[in-house]
């Protein structure tokens, strides 16, 4: 009786190359969906860091921004973004989108030691990307040199100017900066920034607020 018992409690040849043949094929199936995974994960991993990249750039700006509205960087009643002509080094001068960081900026790297009250310049240069050029009210030759600069993205092929008609309560993009009544150039209330790599293109939009009575927009 014992040893029949046993002899049922043990596996027949037939059942264990059944469990075999089982576990082979979940090895194939499991293969298969790792080896699927991979692929998909690999063909959209150029998407995904070009996201990435996109969305850091943009926070990074929007920061900056944002740190030369606040007080004490502005004023009651001031304008922190201007768009004052900028004569670069390597680039072409024109009139560009300008702010101040008293305390500069994480990206800046100094010849010596760093210096407060930064005047920081955007351009998008074809072909290079965008460019904050950068320089210190303290310096000797503030005003007479060329600005340093720093290459912020090689992937922004585009910055256009978003400006709101209170009268029409709309919202249009120009391509370069627009004069006001002192027919001079005016930031407009949104940067749009374009960024392309191969056949990804992404636009984001950066709000340039005003301080009216020393309070940022935010």
């Amino acid at each position: 009786m014992n040893a029949l018992s046993a002899r049922r409690r043990a596996f027949t040849l037939l059942e264990v190359l059944l469990s075999l043949a089982l576990v082979a094929l979940l090895l194939v199936a499991m293969d298969t969906f790792v080896f699927s995974m991979g692929e998909l994960w690999g063909r959209n991993s150029d998407r995904r860091l070009f996201d990435q990249h996109v969305n850091a750039v943009t926070r990074f700006l929007q920061t900056e921004i944002r740190r030369a509205v606040l007080p004490p960087s502005a004023r009651a009643n001031a304008t922190p973004v201007t768009a004052p002509e900028v004569t670069p080094a390597n680039g072409p001068s024109g009139n560009l989108i300008t702010y101040e960081l008293p305390s500069g900026s994480r990206l800046f790297t100094w010849p010596d030691r760093p210096l407060p009250e930064v005047v920081c310049s955007l351009q998008v240069r074809p072909h290079d990307g965008l460019y904050v050029l950068w320089q210190s009210r303290l310096e000797k030759d503030f005003g007479t040199a060329p600005p340093r600069e720093t290459l912020i993205s090689p992937f922004i092929t585009a910055m256009t100017y978003d400006y709101f008609d209170p009268t029409f309560k709309r919202w249009t993009t120009e391509t370069a900066l627009t004069n006001g009544s002192n027919n001079q150039p005016q930031p407009p209330q949104r940067l749009r920034l374009t960024f392309t790599y191969g056949a990804l293109v992404r636009q984001t939009t950066i709000p340039l607020p005003t301080t009216p009575q020393g309070l940022p927009d935010f």
